[in-house]
């Protein structure tokens, strides 16, 4: 989406707004038009463009590493089994290097994880307009839509319902094997008894909820707050191109250099989440 015809803020909310559908006031179901909208249609409204490129990028990931895995031989390893091997020994390697329990489950997690959330963190790195142009054309030709009205997000991790979301099931997941292996009894005593014994049940309490509390926010937030603050970087450089030739050259080099810079980023928070999700996991299996 081109920022002429839009002041500069009504162009960074456009960009920061998600492709929403749910119920609007008057009872009808459809596509917000505004982010007044949006939040009349409360909670039960669905983010179509962070949930249809989550689950798409899903697929994407689930296709080559299948395809991979069929294909996989013995002998000289083709281009993507070559990477695809590369990458299961290096989840491998951080699985055995912070988790000394016995779970199956755990590695092919951490895989899933680290793949699913740098396909979405990558998406960061296509330039701001170019998929949101394509939306605003299929939304005014196909349904009769006013392009100013058409969001599309394309990074999901900048979406905080899909970094909750992520966090959440790996909370969930760390109670139910907490309580699995420690029994209801031990997981309730480690929250009531540790780290001053019976004498400090409340204090106990306190430190050990918000302890708890703090892993599927640690999770979420760190990642939703790096990609949309790298997302926001984006949208203010592409402003510059509405600014003449010379704002135009000069925001292409500082898109290069953020975009080379950014690389990084989106590993390292991949690699973070990933981390944490497996630390976490080792913390469920082990007593203090």
């Amino acid at each position: 989406m081109s920022s002429e015809g839009l002041t500069s803020t009504a162009y960074i909310k456009h960009h920061l707004t998600n492709l929403t559908y749910g119920q609007h006031a008057d009872g009808h179901w459809g596509f917000a038009h505004s982010a007044e909208e949006i939040k009349e249609m409360g909670f039960w409204a669905l983010q179509v463009d962070s949930l249809g490129w989550s689950t798409f990028l899903g697929l994407v990931f689930f296709y080559f590493f299948h395809k991979a895995a069929r294909q996989a031989t013995s002998g000289v390893p083709g281009g993507l089994q070559n990477f695809v091997e590369w990458i299961i020994e290096f989840i491998d390697d951080s699985v055995r290097g912070s988790f000394s329990a016995k779970n199956d489950l755990v590695a092919p997690m951490a895989l899933t994880i680290f793949c699913w959330v740098f396909l979405m963190n990558l998406m960061d790195l296509l330039p701001v307009d170019w998929l949101p142009w394509v939306a605003q054309q299929f939304g005014h030709y196909a349904l009769g839509m006013d392009p100013h009205h058409v969001y599309f997000k394309v990074v999901p991790t900048t979406d905080p319902n899909i970094t909750f979301g992520m966090a959440f099931a790996v909370f969930f997941l760390m109670i139910y094997y907490s309580i699995k292996i420690k029994g209801i009894g031990g997981f309730l005593g480690e929250l009531a008894f540790q780290p001053f014994g019976k004498v400090g049940m409340p204090v106990n309490l306190v430190l050990e909820g918000v302890s708890l509390i703090a892993k599927p926010l640690s999770l979420s937030l760190r990642l939703f707050g790096n990609m949309y603050a790298g997302e926001t970087i984006f949208i203010l450089i592409a402003l510059m191109y509405s600014g003449g030739l010379g704002m135009g050259i000069f925001g292409g080099i500082l898109q290069l250099g953020w975009a080379i810079f950014h690389i990084l980023i989106i590993t390292l928070q991949a690699f973070i989440f990933m981390t944490l999700t497996i630390v976490y996991m080792e913390m469920a299996h082990q007593e203090h």
